[in-house]
C-alpha cells in the first residue's frame, strides 16, 4: 500500500460517517488532484467507499456538482486492518534495518 495511499485511508477513517468531496480530501491530505483520484477510484472498486454526486444546480450554486466519498462499513473494518499491517511492516521494517530507518549507516 502506498503511503498517499495510507494518508487517504488515515484521513477517512479519523471519522468514518463523515461524507467528503475530493477537494477537502486533496486538502485534507495535501495531496494533489491526480494522485487522490485514482486512489478513490481504487477504493470505491474494492468496495471500501460509497461515493455520490450531491443533488445541487452548479449554475444554482457557481461551482461544480461535488462528488462525496466516504468508507463503506466493510471499508472500515478493511481500511483499519490494512494500516495496521502498514505500520506492523514499517515497524519490523525499522527493527531489521535501524540504519536505514534513522538515515544513518
Amino acid at each position: 500500500m502506498t503511503h498517499a495511499t495510507q494518508v487517504v485511508l488515515q484521513v477517512l477513517l479519523a471519522d468514518p460517517a463523515e461524507e467528503y468531496y475530493g477537494l477537502e480530501l486533496s486538502a485534507a491530505t495535501q495531496l494533489p488532484s491526480g494522485t487522490l483520484h485514482p486512489i478513490l477510484a481504487r477504493l470505491e472498486s474494492l468496495g471500501w467507499l460509497e461515493s455520490h454526486w450531491e443533488n445541487a444546480d452548479p449554475r444554482a450554486e457557481g461551482r461544480p456538482r461535488r462528488r462525496y466519498y466516504k468508507l463503506s462499513p466493510d471499508g472500515i473494518v478493511q481500511a483499519g486492518a490494512a494500516l495496521a499491517r502498514a505500520r506492523a511492516e514499517a515497524a519490523k521494517l525499522g527493527t531489521l534495518h535501524p540504519g536505514l530507518a534513522g538515515g544513518v549507516r
